[in-house]
């Protein structure tokens, strides 16, 4: 049975791992162990943010996805809240089995029990398959989104 719980960092590796296996993950994740401090401070914020929620999807004692929804205030459309989702992977080995879409709905319902009235992502612009995946669970390519390495 696949569960959601929020990360821990035991979880780590495998979190790292799944960023890593995917064309675009490969050139700009270092899943080697130990792990790049980078990471593990990365973790220790997240988990200590209220507002941030990196999450796992679990069968048995196997983690399988992960996520992050990040909760953001804003004042326009009269103070809402917004599920910002990012960082969506599954296990290579358990990829076309339904799980992605179990992972979204169970964050979107994180999303709606903070009070949150818009749920929003971004995906790049070269993963076809992804695109047709969130617009099949209802997200609309409504907005261009900009990047600026610093």
């Amino acid at each position: 049975m696949i569960t959601f719980r929020k990360a821990q960092a035991s979880d780590l590796p495998e979190i790292v791992a799944m960023l890593a296996d995917d064309p675009l993950g490969a050139a700009r994740e270092d899943a080697s162990l130990p792990l790049a401090q980078g990471y593990l401070n990365a973790f220790a914020a997240i988990d200590a943010d209220s507002n941030q929620l990196l999450a796992v999807a679990v069968d048995g004692a196997e983690v399988i996805g992960t996520l992050q929804i990040t909760f953001l205030a804003g004042l326009s459309r009269k103070g809402a809240w917004r599920g910002q989702i990012e960082a969506v992977r599954v296990a290579s080995h358990r990829r076309s089995g339904g799980i992605g879409r179990l992972m979204l709905e169970w964050a979107i319902d994180q999303c709606r029990s903070r009070g949150c009235s818009l749920v929003q992502l971004t995906t790049d612009k070269g993963r076809a398959d992804a695109h047709r995946f969130y617009e099949n669970l209802g997200f609309t390519a409504s907005h261009i989104g900009y990047k600026k390495s610093l």
